[in-house]
């Protein structure tokens, strides 16, 4: 990802010293972490004039650091939640924050004096391209991940007709609130312009999170509903909300900030950061904002430049597209888990990794035959009809799912699954949706091309042998496991690797053809192995042991049947052909000799085909926070290995199945 746009402090040797007076400071790890890596050094005791005091926004607490700030002639340091916090809100004391916004001159809602972000937009040329081009991406980023401050909401919740006029309600006494002088006159009077601008037009009173979960009390209340007024409650996606809205009404709530985001100039009744630059409508206009922004530009300083952002499974400061992306992972997991799973088909080995995947929200449940839960079965194995399918990431682990290695990366299908063409699946879906990338998703993706054969990463991540391999035009012929279900379901006439040899050497008698067979079958531990004397009459050369990234780099050609490999071999910029029908071919990267679905018509890029496999399909999990990750993650892990190792219960039952590989139905 994206190299954060100023230098990390952590590990700085001068520190600034910076004393609270609020217990929150201290208790919170992750606030104090933050704190720490961006250069502050929190303490106890009395403060001299050299140093800083920490205010929390203006919380119950400020009026303490303000008394010592006038006593000591310290400065005072503003501390407030950054506009992308947690999933949940952080009085559940579950979620600590991703992000915070430091200001040195006074709250970012406190409209009484100019904040640091205040003149970050009134002054800060904001006209660097890159910057925003990286505005213009997360801006919809945040929309197609339906990213809010609490992300914890749910896109696909019933939503009112679209045409209705939107009233934003916030939490009663809310800083925000009382910085802008605002009142429960001022909201209903809100109410009221709404009604009267738009006469005859349905009005949506969105109530704030914590109102809607008890924890704070709002400004409207059952008492506004009439005819055409309603409460909206529901934990909606406020993108979906905002798509649906023919007008926006606010005091100052964070939702107007997204509102402008969403193509809407709202009505303001406060004075928040976002007022003034004529991107609203504003009741009560700041008239020292005079200057005229884009939505990028407004972007760009509250999003990108002013907040101070954090990676939990790095462990530092990062930039704004990091954290987004985790955000991202955590919510996902979030929205796919949080109503349970009842899990079939999984041996008992795997059910441990499973539990760690998808039951961080709710303990997934195994073979039970009632349950109100949404059932997940094992792609190969038979499920109840209507079941999410569920199968190995394309970046694994560091060693073999038969040797009973835990992966770092699954993939979830609700329509078939991605190995098998004699039914639509979910990626093929995607691959379909990403023919046509943003700039700033080309961007990911090339630079995910860029790191995967930088650090060599392959699914399984197996180190292995060199070889001097032979003059000429290199064609390499990976083996598969025959009994793998990709075989089973994604090929018709060539389905032994011995054929493939055969097909491979036929249409090519002249090049120098390498054979690598499986890992799995040179472990011994599944079907599919080659006599050596007929493996050495076809090819070349046979590659035991032989590092597979490796040899990707000084191939010019793959023939495969429905390997991973031809996937791996594309990004390496080699030509691929295949006899099957795996994910990656049909889209126009490939030479395709098999029984393709005539459904796969669009003619993505290889950035495209990236994407959709890479970022948009799997899901992943970080082995060493355990928290769900993007794939940058997933691929940095992988890179290191700084991955825990299976347990000694793992490696010796793997072993055993290494010596009884000709039973192995009984634990696949």
């Amino acid at each position: 990802m994206l190299d954060p746009t100023t230098e990390e402090a952590a590990g700085s040797t001068n520190p600034r010293r910076l004393f609270a007076f609020n217990g929150g400071f201290f208790f919170q790890k992750r606030l104090r972490r933050i704190l720490a890596l961006a250069g502050y050094e929190l303490r106890f005791g009395r403060p001299t004039s050299d140093d800083l005091i920490a205010i929390w926004g203006n919380s119950p607490t400020a009026h303490r650091g303000h008394a010592m700030a006038e006593k000591t002639g310290a400065k005072q340091l503003y501390v407030e939640d950054a506009f992308l916090r947690s999933l949940l809100p952080g009085r559940t004391g579950k979620e600590p924050p991703i992000g915070l916004m430091i200001d040195g001159t006074c709250p970012h809602f406190d409209p009484s004096q100019p904040s640091d972000l205040e003149h970050l937009l009134k002054h800060e040329p904001l006209d660097d391209t890159v910057l925003l081009n990286r505005a213009r991406g997360a801006i919809e980023r945040l929309k197609e991940t339906h990213l809010t401050k609490y992300a914890a909401v749910d896109p696909d919740l019933p939503v009112p007709d679209p045409g209705y006029v939107l009233v934003i309600d916030q939490t009663r006494d809310d800083s925000a609130v009382t910085a802008s002088g605002a009142n429960d006159l001022r909201f209903q009077e809100m109410l009221v312009m709404a009604q009267e601008e738009n006469p005859g037009a349905r009005i949506l009173i969105k109530t704030h999170p914590e109102t809607q979960n008890g924890a704070r009390a709002g400004y409207y209340g059952e008492k506004d509903t009439r005819d055409n007024v309603a409460l909206y409650s529901e934990p909606i996606s406020p993108w979906v909300l905002l798509d649906g809205a023919i007008a926006v009404y606010t005091v100052s709530s964070q939702l107007g900030f997204e509102a402008i985001l969403a193509g809407h100039k709202p009505r303001v009744f406060g004075q928040p950061f976002y007022a003034g630059w004529e991107l609203t409508q504003d009741e009560f206009p700041l008239y020292r904002r005079q200057r005229r922004l884009t939505r990028a530009q407004l972007f760009a300083a509250a999003m990108i430049l002013y907040p101070t952002w954090y990676d939990p499974c790095r462990d530092k400061l990062c930039a704004l597209e990091d954290s987004l992306e985790q955000l991202a992972a955590q919510s996902r997991a979030w929205r796919e888990d949080r109503h349970g799973w009842n899990a079939f088909g999984m041996r008992l080995w795997k059910r441990k990794p499973l539990q760690r995947f998808f039951g961080q929200h709710k303990a997934l449940t195994f073979d039970k035959k009632r349950s109100s839960r949404h059932a997940m079965v094992w792609a190969s194995k038979p499920g109840p009809e209507g079941a999410t399918r569920i199968e190995d990431g394309f970046l694994r682990s560091r060693g073999l799912g038969a040797e009973l290695v835990p992966p770092l990366s699954l993939v979830c299908d609700d329509l078939g699954i991605y190995y098998a063409p004699t039914q639509e699946s979910r990626l093929e879906r995607l691959i379909t949706r990403r023919a046509t990338l943003r700039p700033d998703q080309q961007l990911r993706a090339e630079r995910l091309i860029r790191a995967l054969k930088k650090h060599r990463i392959t699914k399984y991540n197996l180190s292995g042998e060199s070889f001097d391999l032979p003059e000429g035009h290199r064609i390499l012929v990976p083996g598969q496991v025959e009994d793998d279900a990709s075989i089973l379901t994604g090929t018709t006439e060539v389905t032994t690797n011995l054929d493939l040899l055969k097909a491979a050497r036929a249409a090519n008698p002249k090049a120098r053809i390498l054979y690598k067979p499986h890992p799995d079958v040179e472990a011994g531990l599944r079907k599919g192995r080659i006599e050596r004397e007929d493996a050495e009459a076809l090819a070349d050369m046979v590659l035991d042991q032989a590092d597979m990234a490796t040899l990707l780099e000084e191939v010019d050609e793959v023939w495969t049947m429905t390997s991973l490999t031809g996937f791996e071999a594309l990004l390496h910029g080699c030509k691929v052909t295949t006899l099957g029908a795996p994910f990656y071919a049909g889209w126009g990267l490939t030479d395709d000799r098999g029984d393709i679905p005539a459904r796969r018509a669009a003619q993505p890029t290889l950035e495209a085909l990236v994407h959709a496999a890479l970022i948009d399909y799997p899901r992943y999990r970080d082995p060493v926070s355990g928290l769900p990750c993007p794939v940058e993650m997933a691929l940095e892990r992988l890179a290191s290995g700084k991955i825990p190792h299976p347990g000694w219960g793992n490696r010796l039952l793997s072993k055993l199945q290494g010596r009884f590989a000709s039973y192995q139905s009984l634990w696949r």
